[in-house]
């Protein structure tokens, strides 16, 4: 299914495999050397347990003030049943974002394979990345909140995937004005303004909800206002 040409949340819910289960089964098969449990079934459902609790905790309390006896009233697991998943909380910290990486940009790729011109390919990774920050929307806020905590290697990490998805942009507007497609004088600018409208869906999400906007709605939106700002030139 073509995610953004539809344009439609729901669809897009439908297609997209992000349900916590499917998360943690992919950090579980990604980190089976360090999480010291075999069986997968029993891995991913207390993964599960762990992550929800963590994020939500995060919101409460702020990351670095959770501690991992917190955790275990909060998930019902012991404090040697979390050690075999982590050995602390900063492999923890490094496993939400990174895996958040990884979904954000797995994801933005499928979108752009799946369209032709650069205009389809800025307006479905805009609809993509906002329906992702929707349905994920504790873990981008999470990641985006948590990221100062990070170790200076993470840290270099953290910020190359901020300007990952800015160079998406920034190379899809430099191909539309190549091609005469876009009237644009600063790309680089122009990526970071969408970069920023992008982050503040979940940023501020709240503002957004007690108007009465959808994410739908705030999708168009943003489109409608990066095709003025950048004054595409033909039909999309």
């Amino acid at each position: 299914m073509n995610r953004c040409k539809q344009g439609n949340f729901e669809s897009f819910k439908k297609s997209a495999a992000l349900s916590m289960e499917e998360i943690c089964r992919e950090i579980y098969q990604e980190n089976r050397d360090r999480i010291r449990i075999k069986k997968e079934t029993v891995a991913v459902k207390n993964l599960v347990k762990i992550f929800n609790a963590t994020l939500a905790l995060s919101a409460k309390k702020g990351f670095q003030a959770m501690s991992l006896r917190d955790l275990c009233r909060e998930t019902g697991l012991s404090m040697g049943a979390l050690y075999a998943y982590f050995p602390g909380k900063e492999m923890l910290l490094e496993i939400i974002l990174l895996q958040g990486r990884r979904m954000v940009k797995k994801i933005l790729d499928e979108a752009l394979a799946s369209e032709n011109t650069s205009w389809e390919k800025i307006s479905a990774a805009v609809r993509t990345h906002i329906y992702v920050s929707e349905v994920l929307h504790e873990w981008f806020f999470f990641s985006f909140m948590e990221a100062k905590n990070l170790g200076k290697e993470e840290q270099k990490a953290a910020i190359a995937s901020e300007l990952f998805t800015e160079k998406i942009f920034i190379d899809l507007l430099d191909a539309g004005s190549a091609e005469g497609i876009f009237k644009i004088e600063n790309p680089v600018m122009t990526a970071s303004l969408i970069k920023a409208m992008l982050q503040d869906w979940y940023l501020k999400r709240w503002k957004y909800r007690k108007r009465g906007i959808s994410v739908e709605e705030y999708a168009d939106f943003v489109v409608n206002a990066i095709s003025k700002i950048i004054r595409v030139a033909e039909a999309v």
